[in-house]
């Protein structure tokens, strides 16, 4: 098709409008296989703990009775059928669950073993990295460790970045305008013309685009530069972590060696005391002072290398405001440090009720559907952006037409940026990752822009 003459062209479509489209296309064919990643891996992470009971279902149900041994038999138990060494017990809240031990092997590999709480017998013994925690890894795309773990992990960032600038161009684009726009219902039926997946496309980024915004954002403190930096910040000023107790010390560990599931405000952070030597540290002593405490289950009970360290008992709740982390003297049972939610500083209590509304916990079901939705949005698109680009694509591929919205000639490059730079300069300011991304694609577009600017539009 010929171009369209200069006197017949609408200024929107061929300044700005055009140039984000273009942008758009481009940001979608970049990360949008991440983002399917990602979606997938997070709407089944959404059902962790239903998927977790069905895979271990006959290792968690136990027969109830009238008394439970003590829980120190229950970590002997775990430690004669692994030979390790026992690092945290979650004690369910329902009664005829078994509790769960993880055990840090001599060869370094770690087993989570289900103990009947009754008895002390043991239900079965499976790895600790079972299959929600591959779901998760996979997700962050952190399955494979050292540097090549950090890599895939700062894509991850760049991913979630770009997810935003797909967002805001699509919304960009979705506005009413004088030619037709702001699709809010399907308005075409036959799937065989480009239409309809134009409103399929058009429906699905305008009930979604929040939703997949908020995940992006609430996403990055899982980051490895983004999120490394954010949460330095929030550990080491009143923003995020509350103040040790008197006469005590916060100490840092690695979050492997660290208190487990104690949220992100508190994770990888202990507590400093002085053992009494005449006593041996005990679990049935802490699960007694959990009891006294009145600690909702389930709970989690981490249990560190370091003998001089205390004992961390956390709820694990589904509401953010339920929150509380008991930093417990093992031999003798008293508290140390009694930590809620509303002991955090505004930083770590935004983060953790992100978090929480992220991973679909905070609001019940309402609030795992709307996540499990944004999921569903980016497939949605994905395919939908697919079958308009097949409908419209040229007739013979190369890299120079690829069926992506024609760029300006360089003449025009200050007009056709500006709303782009608008856009996306104050994602660079906030994500300095996601900014360098973003100049090499500006560079990359420019260059490219220069050899086919001459080129007929494919349109």
């Amino acid at each position: 098709m010929s171009s369209i003459p200069p006197a017949q062209a609408k200024p929107v479509l061929n300044s700005a409008y055009r140039t984000v489209w273009r942008w758009h296309f481009y940001a979608g064919v970049l990360v949008m296989p991440f983002l399917l990643l990602l979606s997938l891996t997070g709407g089944l992470y959404l059902f962790k703990d239903e998927i977790d009971r069905l895979a271990y279902r006959r290792m968690m149900l136990v027969a109830v009775t009238p008394a439970q041994v003590t829980p120190d038999a229950w970590l002997a138990t775990a430690r004669a059928a692994t030979d390790g060494k026992p690092a945290s017990v979650l004690i369910p809240a329902a009664p005829d669950e078994a509790v769960q031990i993880r055990i840090e092997q001599p060869d370094g590999q770690t087993a989570r073993a289900f103990i009947n709480p009754y008895t002390a017998a043991l239900t079965g013994i499976v790895p600790d990295h079972g299959l929600t925690e591959t779901i998760k890894d996979l997700h962050s795309l952190s399955l494979v460790g050292g540097p090549v773990g950090v890599a895939f992990n700062v894509v991850v960032e760049i991913v979630a970045g770009w997810a935003i600038i797909l967002c805001a161009t699509g919304l960009y684009l979705w506005w009413p305008r004088k030619r037709q726009g702001a699709v809010f219902v399907l308005s075409e039926t036959d799937s065989r013309r480009r239409p309809f997946w134009r409103d399929i496309h058009a429906v699905a980024g305008f009930y979604t685009a929040g939703v997949i915004i908020f995940l992006a954002v609430t996403g990055m403190p899982w980051s490895a530069v983004w999120g490394d930096q954010f949460m330095g910040v929030m550990r080491k000023t009143a923003l995020g972590r509350p103040p040790a107790p008197a006469a005590a010390q916060w100490t840092d560990t690695t979050p492997h060696h660290g208190p487990h599931d104690v949220g992100w405000t508190m994770e990888g952070t202990n507590l400093s005391h002085h053992h009494a030597a005449d006593a041996p540290p005990s679990l049935t002593r802490v699960v007694q002072t959990l009891t006294e405490q009145d600690m909702a289950r389930p709970v989690m009970i981490s249990i560190p290398q370091q003998a001089d360290q205390t004992w961390t008992v956390s709820t694990q709740p589904d509401h953010v405001e339920d929150t509380r982390i008991l930093y417990v003297d093992p031999a003798s049972g008293a508290v140390k440090a009694d930590v809620r939610y509303g002991d955090f500083g505004p930083m770590a209590k935004a983060m953790e009720w992100g978090i929480m509304v992220h991973q679909g916990q905070q609001y019940g079901w309402l609030n795992r559907l709307v996540m499990l939705g944004g999921c569903i949005g980016v497939w949605l698109l994905a395919i939908s952006g697919t079958f308009m680009w097949w409908k419209r694509r040229p007739p013979r591929l190369s890299p120079f037409r690829s069926g992506a919205p024609s760029a300006l000639p360089h003449s025009q490059s200050d007009a056709r940026y500006r709303v782009v730079l608008a856009i996306v300069t104050p994602l660079a300011i906030l994500y300095p990752v996601t900014g360098a991304s973003l100049l090499v694609a500006l560079l990359v577009d420019a260059l490219v822009s220069r050899r086919i600017g001459r080129n007929r539009p494919v349109l």
